[in-house]
């Protein structure tokens, strides 16, 4: 099953985040949240790991159309990107295909919303580069 694709932009990670949070606003989307796994890593393990954020994008009125078709929907929400440091240099982005996720769930409405996701999370990701997506698979 694939639940991911990806891109790889050849810039350092701090310049790669800018542009990532600035295709998501562009996408008409919103980070409602960002997980900092390096700082988390520090500072709970002692670990030194290289640059790496998960962004929760989201659009409003999408989570609104799964929460009302299925109150247990909000588990699927928000779609993730993940960016990550390569290597100097080197930023890999990752999003989850929302159409794959949403699909966990039987109701209609939130498949639709899935779909709906995954053109907007895909928008971002030609923002950022133009290129193919390559999935990923579990």
């Amino acid at each position: 099953m694939l639940y991911a694709f990806s891109v790889e932009l050849t810039m350092p990670f701090d310049r790669a985040l800018e542009e990532v949070n600035r295709a998501i606003k562009e996408e008409g989307l919103g980070v409602v949240s960002e997980v900092d796994i390096q700082t988390v890593m520090r500072n709970k393990l002692k670990e030194n790991v290289s640059p790496y954020r998960i962004l929760g994008a989201c659009a409003p009125s999408l989570a609104k159309q799964v929460i009302e078709a299925d109150p247990e929907g909000g588990a699927l929400l928000p779609c993730n990107i993940i960016v990550r440091e390569i290597k100097p240099g080197v930023t890999g982005v990752t999003f989850m295909d929302p159409e794959t996720v949403f699909g966990l769930s039987d109701v209609p409405e939130v498949a639709a919303a899935g779909a709906a996701a995954k053109k907007l999370v895909e928008g971002v990701r030609t923002r950022l580069t133009g290129e193919q997506s390559i999935n990923l698979t579990e």
